[in-house]
């Protein structure tokens, strides 16, 4: 399902604007809040921290052999990737689909 927004989700921004999207979202069963939305970014990136607060097995994580590189040039090794269950939205306009994420720790 598409998720689409309406004048009535512009309340309140001056436009125009280059806010940055944060939404909340359930993962895996867990609420996680403060999900930044980057339509730039080529890959979806978990937290160490986030992972651990979601108690799956370390073992069902997926080795990872290419190496992230950020805007400044900077190389990440992720730890792993995993598949997870997000769901967007609340019944009856939800959508659930399935994430390839990549696991690393927090410089």
């Amino acid at each position: 399902e598409v998720i689409t927004f309406s004048e009535a989700d512009y309340e309140g921004v001056r436009l125009p604007h280059d806010d940055p999207v944060v939404v909340t979202l359930l993962v895996e069963l867990f609420t996680m809040k403060r999900i930044l939305i980057d339509s730039g970014s080529s890959a979806d990136i978990l937290y160490k921290h986030a992972f651990d607060q979601l108690r799956i097995p370390a073992d069902q994580l997926k080795p990872v052999k290419t190496p992230l590189v950020g805007f400044a040039g900077e190389t990440i090794h992720p730890l792993g990737s995993i598949n997870l269950s997000v769901v967007a939205g609340t019944a009856p306009c939800q959508t659930r689909v399935d994430m390839t994420f990549l696991w690393w720790t927090h410089p």
